[in-house]
């Protein structure tokens, strides 16, 4: 099947929510432009939404005048259609979207002199401690950061027209990011989510399975799920894209080893090995055990915490529930303390044994 046509399953899908899990170089970035083209207007072929992907960062660009350094860093920002939704947001909104990543720089919105409804020519940035507010140039992280709250920023608007407000596609929003903020894009992202999915699509897909996962795990256990997955009205599916023999196909994850279990545990296994766990791979260990506990006919985490070999599992499954709720994330650091990581290697130990599961690396 070809990405065009993958796109139109996922525009017609009667469920507003479409996380889709995919390998690097898999084709993410090339569906969020088939879906692009395939959403136009009909009539004036015009955008029915807004998309954010790798592309999206081409849109601000680094002015690096040597000659005259330090008053001409600036990060400048290309012309596209979305200039004409900038006056409906301003720096306090955007500061708002990034409070949670506890940013050390500043920023002004700089717009265009001879007609303001251009929209932002350029944005200069400062330290937030620096009395004079010298120019600065913030790092390639820090830069990633502010343009995803600057698209949050702009997704909250209220400037968008009926022509241009069907949809949302955030593409890999958490690619190249460290986890703490990693974490913390997950529950920005939910709560834009918990905002618009009653009135507009919103497709997500990435690449990174602890983000999968915890996304999924929210929407599918979390306090809210019962507003997403309705059985007579379900509001959300998840999808594993897969690329074989020259075509693509769409398929249920749940029916898919790779993304529930050896996959999973072979995540975790890395992170053991290279003593770099963090909270995701707790989730990924709750998905492990819930998983099993549901092909046991239980569902119930401690009945496979008990299977494996815990004798205080009540204890055990509190610690898992409380470090995968979603306000322990946000917006706090996701590393783990030793004891909780040793939990992780303990859990990760008994299932490979108990279970006899063979990772291939």
């Amino acid at each position: 099947m070809a990405l065009k046509k993958i796109a139109k399953e996922i525009k017609e899908a009667k469920e507003n929510i479409f996380l889709v899990y995919a390998f690097n170089a898999t084709g993410k970035t090339r569906l969020s432009t088939a879906y692009k083209e395939i959403a136009r207007n009909e009539d004036t072929q015009k955008q029915t939404g807004v998309y954010y992907n790798a592309y999206s960062e081409d849109l601000f660009v680094w002015n690096n005048d040597i000659e005259h350094a330090e008053e001409s860093i600036r990060l400048e920002v290309i012309k596209s259609s979305l200039n004409d939704l900038h006056s409906y947001i301003d720096e306090s909104k955007v500061r708002e979207k990034l409070e949670p990543y506890n940013p050390k720089f500043d920023f002004e919105f700089h717009p265009y002199e001879d007609n303001p409804a251009d929209g932002i020519e350029y944005i200069t940035f400062h330290l937030k401690d620096d009395e004079d507010a010298k120019n600065i140039k913030i790092s390639r992280g820090e830069e990633r950061v502010f343009i995803w709250c600057f698209f949050l920023a702009l997704f909250d608007s209220e400037g968008w027209d009926e022509n241009q407000n069907e949809y949302f596609f955030i593409d890999d929003p958490v690619s190249s990011l460290d986890d703490n903020n990693l974490f913390i894009t997950i529950f920005t992202l939910l709560e834009l989510i918990e905002k618009h999915f009653n009135h507009r699509k919103i497709i997500i897909t990435t690449h990174h399975i602890g983000f999968a996962t915890v996304i999924n795990d929210y929407l599918t256990k979390g306090e809210k799920a019962s507003r997403y997955n309705n059985k007579k009205d379900p509001k959300y599916r998840i999808q594993l894209l897969e690329y074989k023999d020259g075509n693509y196909s769409l398929i249920n994850p749940k029916n898919d080893v790779l993304l529930y279990h050896l996959r999973l545990l072979q995540i975790i296994d890395v992170a053991i090995k290279n003593d770099e766990l963090d909270l995701y791979h707790m989730a990924m260990i709750r998905q492990m055990l819930e998983n099993i506990s549901s092909f046991l006919g239980t569902g119930q985490l401690k009945y496979t915490l008990k299977v494996i070999g815990f004798e205080d599992t009540d204890r055990i499954a509190t610690i898992i529930n409380a470090l995968t709720h979603q306000n322990v994330y946000y917006p706090q650091s996701a590393v783990m303390v030793e004891d909780n990581k040793a939990i992780v290697r303990e859990i990760f130990e008994k299932l490979m044994k108990t279970f006899q599961f063979v990772l291939h690396s």
